[in-house]
């Protein structure tokens, strides 16, 4: 935390999983008489900072920014999305890492991949992966964008929706946006918390897909095992999704807490503090992330996921500046 309050474009997540790789790696064999203290940090700190972060979005926020900027966000999410499930693929990086880097792309980095993760219950292999990738990303933005954007002669107003709806960690929005100038700071932060707010459709559409393909395969399991089945046994019938099981109980809890903010039961004294306590869980669990996770699983993924992340972030800064043209805003 302290490290990631000193380099703000960085954060405490992403350091956080960084030295949780490293001291994973000096402790070796003894990570495991570790491992259920890890294992619950991971994933009930983890799921609590979720809810956390709902306290935070504000359904309001949308209306400040404005119908003229709600193109851009919207188009550059499709792209980013679009992008993952074709690139991806194409270039055989795993569902799991393609997914939580494209949310982290077209959401809002690590707090899209901390919220994703525990949706769809992401190895930590994935998640080390793809905060890794988003992080070279938000770095590489924090520092180019000013500069570009004075080179392309943008107003403040368009260089804050620039740099809302393409960089991705809010850290890296308020810093490329604070070099280029206050009005563009307070614009992008707007447009940026107002993208965060996707995570809620995006967050609820994964869960149903998830279950989905989890009932798919215990269907196909259950089907080959009556094939393979020398007695005889009745034909697995199709069973009906658990609809009550479909949203994680965390993830109302997450709706409930946005739903709170939205009608104004969070008091504005209370913001502060809970972000602070989201950013501290959510580098707690990405800690223990780091740490459980086998540092030759990341080395092994070579190249293929920076690529993905590279070609998305492209894309998105292009889309952004494309759709700003088309509608005025530019």
């Amino acid at each position: 935390m302290a490290i990631g309050a000193w380099v703000p474009v960085m954060g405490g997540p992403v350091v956080g999983i960084l030295l949780g790789l490293g001291l994973g790696r000096l402790l070796g064999a003894r990570v495991d008489t570790l491992r259920p203290g890890l294992a619950f940090t991971s994933k009930k700190v983890l799921q609590a900072a979720v809810v956390l972060l709902g306290l935070g979005l504000s359904l309001g926020q949308v209306l400040t920014v404005g119908a003229h900027s709600l193109p851009v966000m919207v188009g550059t999410i499709a792209v980013a999305l679009g992008g993952t499930a074709l690139l991806g693929r194409r270039l055989g990086v795993d569902q799991e890492t393609r997914t939580l880097i494209g949310v982290g792309t077209a959401i809002c980095g690590a707090s899209a991949i901390a919220t994703t993760s525990a949706v769809i219950g992401a190895s930590g292999t994935a998640i080390s992966l793809a905060v890794t990738t988003i992080f070279v990303f938000n770095v590489l933005a924090a520092i180019l964008f000013p500069a570009l954007g004075h080179l392309m002669g943008m107003s403040q107003d368009a260089f804050g929706l620039w740099a809302g709806t393409a960089i991705n960690d809010t850290s890296s929005v308020v810093a490329a946006a604070t070099v280029f100038g206050a009005a563009a700071t307070s614009y992008a932060v707007v447009v940026k918390l107002s993208r965060t707010l996707m995570l809620i459709p995006i967050s609820v559409w994964l869960s149903v897909r998830t279950h989905r393909t989890q009932e798919r395969a215990r269907q196909q399991a259950a089907a080959d095992a009556a094939a393979t089945s020398t007695a005889e046994a009745p034909a697995a019938g199709r069973r009906g999704l658990p609809w009550r099981k479909l949203i994680p109980g965390f993830l109302v809890l997450f709706l409930l807490a946005a739903a709170a903010n939205s009608v104004g039961l969070v008091p504005e004294a209370a913001h502060a503090p809970v972000k602070w306590l989201t950013v501290l869980l959510t580098t707690m669990a990405m800690t223990a992330i780091g740490m459980l996770t086998p540092v030759a699983s990341v080395r092994e993924a070579g190249w293929r996921p920076l690529a993905l992340g590279g070609a998305l972030w492209v894309a998105v800064a292009l889309t952004s500046l494309a759709l700003q043209a088309l509608t005025g805003t530019l």
